[in-house]
């Protein structure tokens, strides 16, 4: 069992600061196993029928409850946030760990009942600290969901990925009370899948899939939603440049994208058209989780005469940004400097694969993705 240091931690200052905590994160991403290292007085699985029968009088039966109380898959049954907000209102020796595979937007009834009593933490898979170095190309091929991570063999891991898209597609979806058919959103999905690390362009997608732009928006929410992919806006301040102003869109878990592509192992990713764009959004997520920041915070930033930079953020009044590069040696660009000069970047890192990193500017840093920090060093 891999321990998730950082993960435990802050779960527990959650638990010690708000009455409700919601551990939210995609199916398989170790919610389960995280949340019960906290001994829970009561818990309450929402997939268990038992569970379900001793629920059908809500109220009875969490009145009853003192001390943690867990409920598991809470998006089945969306009408206990009203009790729960009641409850922790009304007692002071309750608190609650809520664990669902849906985000707070999709679980509306969360934010609308439990305003001011509740704070949000986003589970995904293993984190790069979480594995040894010399897994980190295992963690980038397999990603981060423990089954798919653990696996015996790659090609055991390829099948359950495969199993896990399809259960997605079946169960999770339409538990979300969401009534699309399993196959146009897996064709919408693979058809996504080539737009990973590239500006979205919802009309143009409408047009290939042959359906509206507000229905493209529609399913690109429910991916978003379900953590399966990240929409990052572009940062368009006023500063008197042509800047893009649609979204990039990533995958949130490589190994489901290597799936999506029928990218198998190593050898197979290596010698793929989308190898630099995989290593991209794959170095982006272990940036971000390491930055530690909202994903309302992240942003990229881009002209029409070709200058970005790949992740934008500010923090403490100040600007900063990291680039990606697949590359044996990053030098510097003009890239770089109209990202330094227009966004007033206090620094820039470039983020590549390999094992040294060195100086290219005062405000410009190569940094191996091997040595970004468990928690990001200013």
């Amino acid at each position: 069992m891999i321990s998730r240091i950082q993960e435990t931690a802050e779960l527990q200052s959650r638990l010690q600061h708000f009455k409700v905590t919601a551990l939210l994160g995609p199916r398989q991403s170790g919610k389960t196993t995280l949340a019960r290292q906290f001994q829970a007085d009561h818990y309450f699985d929402l997939e268990n029928p038992q569970t379900l029968a001793q629920l059908q009088n809500p109220q009875l039966t969490l009145e009853r409850c003192q001390g943690l109380i867990v409920i598991d898959e809470v998006q089945r049954k969306p009408e206990l946030f009203a009790l729960i907000r009641y409850l922790v209102d009304t007692n002071a020796k309750q608190r609650y760990l809520i664990l669902g595979s849906a985000s707070r937007d999709l679980i509306r009834q969360s934010s609308e009942s439990l305003a001011g009593r509740i704070s949000y933490y986003i589970l995904l898979g293993f984190r790069k600290d979480d594995v040894r170095l010399d897994e980190l190309e295992q963690l980038w091929v397999r990603g981060g969901l423990p089954p798919s991570f653990l696996a015996e063999e790659d090609a055991v891991s390829m099948q359950w990925r495969e199993d896990y898209i399809q259960t997605f597609l079946e169960r999770d979806i339409p538990g979300l009370g969401i009534r699309i058919a399993v196959e146009t959103l897996r064709r919408f999905w693979q058809m996504v899948s080539h737009y990973h690390g590239n500006i979205l362009n919802f009309s143009e997608l409408g047009q290939s899939f042959g359906i509206a732009d507000t229905t493209v928006r529609h399913y690109v929410d429910i991916l978003k939603g379900t953590f399966m992919i990240r929409v990052l806006p572009p940062w368009h301040a006023n500063m008197g440049k042509r800047l893009v102003k649609r979204p990039k869109l990533y995958f949130r878990d490589s190994g489901l994208f290597h799936a999506l592509l029928s990218v198998g192992n190593s050898d197979a990713l290596h010698t793929h058209p989308k190898l630099g764009s995989s290593w991209e959004g794959f170095a982006l997520e272990c940036v971000w989780r390491s930055v530690g920041k909202s994903e309302e915070q992240a942003f990229f930033w881009a002209t029409h005469s070709g200058a970005e930079v790949d992740l934008f953020w500010q923090h403490e009044g100040k600007r900063w940004a990291c680039e990606f590069k697949y590359a044996d040696a990053p030098t510097l660009t003009k890239s770089m400097i109209s990202a330094l000069s227009s966004l007033q970047l206090e620094k820039l890192w470039v983020v590549y694969p390999g094992p040294t990193g060195y100086p290219l500017h005062e405000k410009v840093e190569v940094l191996p993705l091997r040595d970004i920090p468990a928690r990001w060093v200013y």
